[in-house]
């Protein structure tokens, strides 16, 4: 008995150990937030290649929504995607002239021709609507999203794939769920689009490995994260231009588990949020790597926690860029 006592001490002591050095690892390698960006990365082209500064998230809308899509090394899957949104954002506007839009395309560090196929759609409907922000190098998906976030317009915000898996009409229902939440007195408010309805279906095509990889890193979400969203990756979110200031503001987190801290600092403000079933379908070309990046997420996850557990990592008030 007394041989057994102290296994488990010691295998207690281990695991506060391991604790404590996750914790450590956790603390000292926390990034700040990366609000600067290189010199180029502060205009876009217009349609006749004149450079024109991009305004801030900081300045008062002046058009009712952005439509931000990151976009890396999507010269093929791009043009489906610009083709669906600017027939839909066309045709409300002439059912609507108080409608005022603008779509921002960031070319996150491409190796192709994402840049020139996004240019085209400048040229054909003019930079006050289709403008593109390229960086000098990748960054990620969450920092091509909070840099195409920082220099838009928009009374609403919305967060849209270039792959186009989501109908982009959509964004009704997404919009109908925003304008119904009580974002009293500041105007705050986050509506998602969710797939959640479709992963019973989901399950039924996967591998049984891609299956366990799906539920534990759901599992990791609600321990570590967020509560309440049964869908957080979904690349469909909108957002009030308060509400985006509150968040990508504090966003630490570039890569694949971007979303989830930006719902874990919405949900540390109380932003109210909304989920929205959307329809969804699997596009070819994801760049994605389902062990790899699962893992990179799971990692982020547990970190996202932790840093603003210790307090490396804490929310405070908007910045302005650099």
């Amino acid at each position: 008995m007394d041989y057994l006592c102290e296994i488990v001490q010691g295998l207690v002591a281990l695991a506060v150990l391991a604790l404590i050095v996750v914790l450590l690892v956790a603390h000292i390698t926390a990034g700040k937030v990366n609000m600067t960006r290189h010199e180029k990365e502060k205009y876009f082209l217009s349609a006749t290649g004149e450079k024109q500064i991009f305004p801030s998230l900081q300045d008062p809308f002046s058009v009712e929504l952005s439509v931000v899509v990151p976009a890396y090394n999507e010269e093929l899957r791009l043009p489906l995607m610009m083709e669906e949104a600017m027939d839909y954002l066309e045709e409300r506007q002439k059912k609507t002239p108080s409608f005022t839009y603008e779509v921002i395309v960031i070319d996150d560090g491409s190796k192709d021709k994402t840049t020139q196929v996004a240019m085209q759609y400048t040229r054909k409907y003019g930079a006050d609507k289709v403008r593109v922000l390229t960086l000098v190098k990748n960054r990620g998906k969450g920092g091509a999203v909070r840099m195409g976030t920082l220099s838009s317009r928009g009374r609403l915000i919305l967060m849209a794939d270039a792959d186009g898996a989501t109908k982009f009409c959509d964004i009704e229902k997404v919009e109908t769920a925003l304008n119904e939440i009580n974002s009293k007195p500041e105007n705050m408010a986050i509506s998602c689009g969710s797939r959640a309805h479709l992963e019973k279906e989901s399950v039924a095509q996967r591998s049984l490995f891609r299956t366990f990889l799906m539920l534990g890193f759901h599992f990791l979400v609600w321990f570590f994260c967020v509560r309440g969203i049964k869908d957080t990756q979904c690349g469909f979110k909108l957002f009030t231009r308060e509400a985006a200031v509150k968040t990508f503001s504090c966003l630490h987190v570039e890569r694949w588990a971007f979303d989830v801290e930006l719902l874990y600092i919405a949900q540390c403000f109380k932003i109210p949020i909304a989920e929205v079933a959307v329809n969804w379908t699997e596009i070819e070309g994801s760049k994605l790597v389902p062990f790899w990046s699962w893992l990179q997420m799971g990692r982020d996850l547990v970190f996202i926690r932790l840093r603003y557990l210790t307090g490396a990592w804490k929310l405070k008030a908007a910045v302005k860029t650099d």
